[in-house]
């Protein structure tokens, strides 16, 4: 890398450190981001979608696991499970609540 930024060519335009998006020239950036609910919204997808992964191995691999593996997958639901209940009971599945929240303080 040092070889090539001591003998690249030098490219003083202002249109070089722009992002290129199919020919069309980025006129404004976003004033703000993301809402924090959006974030929220990512992680439960996450978690899910990799619950969803060991379920499906699980079930790929039922007859090899035996009756040990099908009580491991239990304890895993079942953790799963209490931890949707305690997020539910805590109101991290409510998404107007947090938005009456953040509009009131």
């Amino acid at each position: 890398m040092t070889t090539s930024f001591v003998l690249g060519q030098r490219h003083r335009a202002s249109m070089t450190g722009e992002p290129y998006e199919s020919g069309v020239v980025a006129t404004d950036f976003p004033a703000a981001g993301f809402p924090l609910e959006f974030y929220r919204i990512a992680v439960f997808f996450v978690v899910f979608d990799v619950e969803a992964v060991f379920i499906y191995a699980w079930a790929v691999s039922l007859r090899e696991a035996g009756w040990s593996g099908y009580v491991v997958m239990l304890f895993f639901v079942g953790v799963l499970l209490a931890a949707l209940v305690y997020l539910w009971r805590l109101g991290s599945l409510d998404w107007r609540a947090t938005s009456r929240r953040s509009r009131q303080g």
